[in-house]
């Protein structure tokens, strides 16, 4: 979620850069933070995914998504080409209406985006929806040990994991690890480190949904 060219000026107020801009150069449109956490949230991406794609340090990632830097031009250039998105995504702000917004989006068996990583084979649900207030993705476990991670996965909000098919393992960082079999589901922090490994015959698949 094509490599895209970087404007020197952009119709977008949040990014309204009129004079040259160097590397060096800060922009600060409001709340870019919140929109890169947002976007990286929507890809289903780590900090560490999101670091090898864009370039940038994990350290870096989390500092500009907390508001505790701003990014120079070419941290911008790096995440508009690493996540795959243009200027007018990055600094859009999401539209706010009164009521309810008829928001709605259906995915089709099989036709979400897919989304694999060396451990989870993902498809990324509802991707026509932008701003969502919660990630759902279906998720097949290729992983069969906790070794195979090298490290906890972790990340900003809240999660609940709902076995379709298959046995698991899942890990957490403050408690001992639980087997889960198809129907069981967990709750947690995803500031937590936490991973899951198949343990059933067949690559389990799992419901993921992240708010």
């Amino acid at each position: 979620m094509p490599d895209q060219q970087l404007p020197q000026h952009s119709e977008n107020p949040a990014f309204n850069v009129t004079r040259s801009v160097t590397s060096e150069d800060t922009v600060e449109p409001l709340q870019l933070g919140k929109r890169v956490r947002e976007i990286r949230l929507s890809q289903s991406l780590t900090l560490e995914e999101a670091s090898k794609l864009t370039g940038l340090a994990r350290s870096t990632l989390s500092k500009i998504e907390n508001e505790q830097i701003s990014p120079t031009f070419t941290a911008v250039s790096k995440l508009v080409k690493g996540l795959g998105i243009d200027i007018p995504q990055l600094f859009s702000q999401p539209s706010r209406s009164a009521g309810a917004g008829g928001r709605r989006d259906i995915t089709r068996a099989g036709e979400g985006k897919p989304h694999p990583t060396p451990t989870y084979e993902h498809e990324l649900l509802a991707n026509q929806l932008t701003s969502k207030k919660m990630l759902p993705y279906r998720t097949t476990i290729r992983a069969r040990s906790f070794e195979e991670f090298g490290d906890w996965v972790r990340h900003e909000g809240e999660e609940l994991l709902y076995v379709i098919s298959g046995s698991i393992t899942f890990y957490s960082e403050f408690y001992e690890p639980v087997n889960l079999d198809e129907g069981d589901s967990a709750y947690y922090d995803c500031e937590m480190g936490h991973a899951v490994t198949s343990t059933s015959e067949n690559d389990a698949v799992i419901l993921w949904v992240t708010a």
